[in-house]
């Protein structure tokens, strides 16, 4: 006797898992330089009149601009960066200013207090590249920074690793709830047909997913290829690990997740239609694949509605994990190769 409510509870479990995993990698860097949720850039002090308090005060209002003699030079962009970045920075502690006043004694109160604010900062100085304007570091950008720093070949094995303990996982909850295999798309019939529509369906959609991006990229409207760029094997051992192991291990649990449970075990089991599962699944799949940013979660939801619906209609879960495969390992391969 099956036990689809049990299953039904191990399935959710290992959705919720991979729901937060992808929650959580949202920090990974998008293609704006961090996460999509990233504070925009304080504006520099030339138009930004919070900054302009410090050029002048309230008790000379009508100032005229102060003109310098002899060696000193205007202050130029680095200064007022710098000055952006100690207004920006955490040590907002205010300091003693000197009213401007008009005239040469006001000029030259004006180059010694430059001297000084220069003086006091070159510790920024050294810190901050010239012309560029300084900003706190928010926590998008630590995360973000972080993932940068593990190499190719360990964020693929921490990727090969999860998805092969929660497709065990799940694969273990099938078996306690006595899941019959073909209510998962389980079947060792016609496997070269099988595979055979697998492969041709992953050439499609690769290709539809290339003309997408061609089309998308001409209306100014880039893919993120952060991930794909920070899974990319920089060694020959990597290359192999990728198509030999990774990437098999990613399409095969997917698949098994959002098509042959999702879809297959909830419409046998409860009666429910494979058509509004499969949307219900699709929905979940580019969901779940929030590293990508907006525009890959709608993407990938699309491309998980169309291997939702050749499951249906096959009955085969080999079919999709093929084309699955196909459609993440000529991603890679096509940029490497031909920098698409």
């Amino acid at each position: 006797m099956t036990d689809w409510a049990a299953f039904a509870g191990f399935t959710g479990l290992v959705l919720a898992v991979l729901l937060s995993f992808a929650h959580f990698s949202r920090g990974v860097p998008h293609a704006e330089g961090t996460g999509s949720d990233a504070p925009a850039a304080p504006h520099d002090s030339e138009s930004d009149p919070a900054q302009n308090a410090r050029v002048a005060t309230p008790d000379d209002p009508v100032s005229p601009p102060v003109e310098r003699d002899g060696p000193h030079e205007p202050a130029d962009s680095d200064t007022v960066s710098l000055a952006s970045f100690s207004v920006d920075s955490t040590d907002a502690s205010p300091r003693p200013e000197s009213p401007t006043l008009a005239g040469d004694d006001g000029a030259d109160d004006a180059d010694s207090d430059v001297t000084a604010g220069s003086e006091s900062e070159s510790e920024s100085d050294r810190a901050t590249p010239p012309g560029v304007t300084a900003a706190p570091v928010s926590a998008v950008s630590e995360r973000s920074a972080s993932a940068d720093d593990l190499p190719p070949h360990l964020l693929l094995a921490n990727v090969a690793l999860s998805q092969a303990f929660l497709g065990g996982f799940l694969g273990l909850g099938a078996w306690y709830a006595g899941v019959p295999a073909a209510a998962l798309g389980l079947s060792v019939t016609d496997l070269p047909a099988k595979l055979a529509l697998g492969v041709g369906l992953g050439l499609a959609l690769y290709g539809a997913n290339r003309v997408g991006s061609t089309v998308s990229e001409r209306f100014g409207i880039a893919p993120d290829e952060a991930v794909r760029e920070s899974l990319t094997p920089r060694t020959t051992a990597g290359w192999v690990f990728l198509f030999a192991v990774a990437l098999p291990l990613i399409a095969g649990f997917e698949e098994l997740l959002f098509r042959g449970a999702l879809v297959g075990a909830v419409a046998a089991g409860f009666d429910v239609s494979p058509w509004l599962m499969a949307a219900v699944s699709s929905a979940a799949f580019g969901a779940g694949h929030g590293a990508q940013g907006r525009l890959g979660i709608v993407v990938t939801g699309l491309l998980g509605f169309v291997l939702a619906a050749a499951f249906v209609l096959t009955g085969s879960l080999l079919v999709v994990v093929v084309a699955h495969y196909l459609v993440n390992a000529l991603e890679f391969a096509g940029h490497e190769l031909f920098g698409w």
